[in-house]
């Protein structure tokens, strides 16, 4: 089982390792373009022609993240055979699917690109006629993988995953009227926990609608908390440089910066490398943030996070507190967690 799970990370790196570049590379356009737009109603508003186009450029490399890190995982486990089905699953947890239309983000692409990939590897085992040798690899092993990963995505967890999402839904609201401390862990538990999947949308999704209502002091909370991931994992690649190697810290570099501009998918390398030691870490990290950031009242008019909304943010100097505290216990608890690189 050690060996297997050994195994089992070894892919993963492989998938980490491709998709890295997708994430700095659309992150950096992004945070760039954003960072010379204006807070507006709907989120962050870029009007410049030449800066929308770097931002529709950053969009198209980041949605790659997850078909590269699905395809890539896949590839490694099964070779060629694998790569199109890890690629295809890891593009349906990118997209809204299933009658609820739900992304799964980052986790379902972790869980679709090594489901695909043992698959694949099952179906390449096959003893098959000799006429049919030549096509298992380039037609039989990819179509089968990819339909059976993709169907039983859609039906048996996309669809199901749209009842807990309502549900999430309906939790959050009555919490919005009960305590704001336990509020504020909770938004920031869930923002941090899939950064960018199902639950951080509906989290976000509740902050942003709070708004509208008249309480933008969730939205307060909840804009510290999607910038401390990035932020704090961006620190902890400073401070403890032998814990990371040199793909982490080059990403630790691009996440700093996104962590500014709001932008939580930074962190995700980070979580997908080693999700048990960097899951816990900011999501403990956001929920002190986004505490610091209730009891100090800090507001947020804009549907957006990090420091690139601070013109319309009530009580700055507590929301900046609130972001350096939450990225520095991330960045402290995951060094303290994280053993160094081997060489």
């Amino acid at each position: 089982m050690k060996e297997f799970l050994k195994d089992i990370k070894n892919h993963v790196m492989t998938g980490v390792s491709y998709m890295i570049p997708a994430v700095v590379v659309g992150g950096v356009g992004i945070a760039l373009a954003l960072a010379t737009g204006t807070a507006g109603d709907t989120g962050m508003v870029v009007t410049s022609p030449f800066w929308n186009n770097i931002l529709t450029i950053g969009v198209a490399a980041i949605g790659f993240m997850t078909p590269l890190l699905a395809g890539y995982t896949a590839y490694s486990i099964a070779g060629r055979p694998g790569l199109l089905p890890g690629l295809v699953a890891g593009s349906l947890a990118g997209s809204a699917v299933g009658t609820a239309g739900v992304k799964t983000g980052f986790l379902g692409a972790l869980v679709l690109g090594l489901a695909a990939g043992y698959l694949a590897k099952w179906i390449k085992g096959w003893k098959v006629p000799t006429y049919l040798k030549p096509l298992m690899p380039i037609f039989v092993i990819p179509l089968l993988t990819s339909m059976i990963i993709g169907l039983v995505y859609i039906y048996v967890l996309a669809n199901p995953l749209g009842s807990v999402v309502t549900g999430l839904e309906n939790f959050l609201a009555n919490m919005g009227t009960g305590s704001t401390v336990a509020l504020a862990i909770v938004i920031g538990c869930m923002i941090a926990f899939d950064m960018g999947g199902p639950v951080n949308k509906v989290a976000f999704s509740f902050a942003a609608a709070m708004i509208a209502a008249g309480k933008p002091e969730i939205m307060g909370m909840t804009g510290v908390a999607i910038c401390v991931p990035p932020i704090g994992m961006g620190l902890a690649t400073f401070i403890a440089k032998h814990k990371f190697n040199e793909e982490e810290r080059e990403a630790g570099k691009a996440a700093f910066a996104m962590g500014f501009i709001g932008i939580t998918e930074g962190a995700i390398p980070f979580a997908a490398a080693d999700p048990a030691r960097v899951l816990p870490s900011i999501m403990t990290g956001s929920a002190v943030g986004a505490v610091i950031a209730a009891l100090g009242k800090a507001t947020d008019m804009a549907p957006h996070g990090g420091l690139i909304v601070l013109p319309v943010v009530g009580n700055a100097p507590i929301y900046i507190l609130a972001v350096v505290v939450g990225s520095v216990v991330t960045a402290l608890m995951v060094n303290f967690l994280k053993k160094p690189v081997q060489a």
